[in-house]
């Protein structure tokens, strides 16, 4: 019950790595570095992470409080996941975001990292695994974010704009057909609820 499978755990970081988009964000973070606001990566990870677990474990009972079960909560986040992943194909601007130019925190560890998209995506996810897995999950993709803030010029070398264009449409893919799982997944069991 409590155990952590390497299938499971590879499909909620895959998931969580999609909604992130540190890669499609690099271009906000150059923009940043290039106002002369310096980024402390380690600062950065360890909010977004301090955040990501603190919404895992309250946000169900925040959802209690307003009288949202978590399926009903994991069925809207596929929508919005699905949106995200509409975005990322498409290349359009569907969700408007404000933007801030501040430091490691703002914009940056809140709302890039953790928002309203990773919020969802933990409550779906924790919806479909166990808490482990989604926390070894978070952890992963924080790694993965601190190794990418931490090497931003090199990754821009390497891959260019071309190469980010193309994982950002790959990578919305996945997340359409995860959304679509997450969807169906979450329906049936709200249905079988109802009945």
């Amino acid at each position: 019950m409590f155990g952590i499978g390497l299938r499971d755990t590879l499909s909620a970081s895959i998931i969580l790595f999609a909604v992130l988009d540190i890669l499609g964000s690099l271009p906000i973070v150059m923009s940043i570095r290039q106002k002369g606001t310096e980024i402390a990566p380690a600062e950065t990870t360890t909010v977004a992470f301090v955040i990501l677990i603190a919404f895992m474990f309250l946000g169900e009972a925040m959802l209690g409080f307003f009288g949202v079960d978590l399926n009903s909560f994991a069925v809207a986040g596929a929508i919005v996941l699905f949106i995200i992943g509409l975005e990322m194909v498409l290349g359009k601007e569907i969700m408007r975001q404000d933007n801030t130019s501040s430091a490691s925190i703002v914009p940056l560890a809140f709302p890039l990292l953790a928002g309203p998209g990773s919020f969802t995506t933990v409550l779906s996810l924790r919806a479909e695994y166990n808490a482990p897995t989604v926390i070894v999950a978070i952890v992963i993709n924080m790694l993965i974010v601190y190794g990418v803030l931490r090497s931003t010029d090199v990754i821009n070398r390497i891959i260019g704009d071309n190469g980010i264009y193309v994982l950002k449409k790959f990578f919305g893919i996945i997340l359409l057909a995860m959304s679509v799982k997450l969807f169906t997944s979450n329906l049936s069991s709200l249905i079988a609820n109802f009945n």
